[in-house]
């Protein structure tokens, strides 16, 4: 299991920087290109964006604060996912998403002083983002749906327990 969660890493960090490879060489020269149409109706577009800041580019300019915060992150997540790995595949696969994502945005920060950004949704507005970026994002939603889950679980669980109790005070 551990390792193909390390494989799995490494291969989303490598198709990352795969991707960003190709918008520093071929996309930043043109700075914008069409990317995904459907007739005149714009979906997505590549847009070169430097982005020195996090999400949205909050914290701008922060570079070493942001890269000594996403280390600590990921060391976290990597240290989780080695524990969590025989109780939780789930949670470990989730873990590997994050931890693959923000080493991804740390190689940047490192190299370059900025993450490079390139896909640009245009059915609404919204922030430009790269394959790292999606990787957390999904890790996040997946772990907000996994909590919500357990939740409500646990709800059903002790809501059966007091009708358990209840039933028996009753007999």
């Amino acid at each position: 299991m551990i390792i193909l969660l390390i494989a799995a890493i490494i291969i989303l960090i490598g198709a990352d920087q795969l991707v960003k490879y190709w918008a520093v060489e071929k996309l930043e020269p043109v700075g914008n290109m069409d990317f995904i149409r459907i007739g005149d109706f714009e979906i997505l577009d590549l847009t070169y964006v430097e982005n020195t800041g996090a999400i949205f580019g909050s914290m701008a300019g922060q570079r070493w604060f942001l890269v000594g915060l996403t280390s600590l992150l990921i060391i976290a997540a990597a240290v989780f996912m080695f524990y969590i790995a025989k109780k939780s595949k789930f949670i470990a696969w989730v873990c590997a998403l994050f931890v693959a994502g923000g080493i991804g945005n740390l190689i940047d920060r490192l190299r370059y002083g900025y993450v490079v950004d390139m896909f640009d949704i245009q059915l609404f507005d919204f922030a430009v983002f790269n394959v790292a970026d999606i990787c957390i994002t999904v890790a996040e939603g997946f772990m907000i749906v996994y909590l919500l889950l357990e939740i409500k679980r646990d709800m059903a669980k002790k809501k059966a327990e007091k009708a358990a109790v209840e039933v028996k005070e009753n007999e």
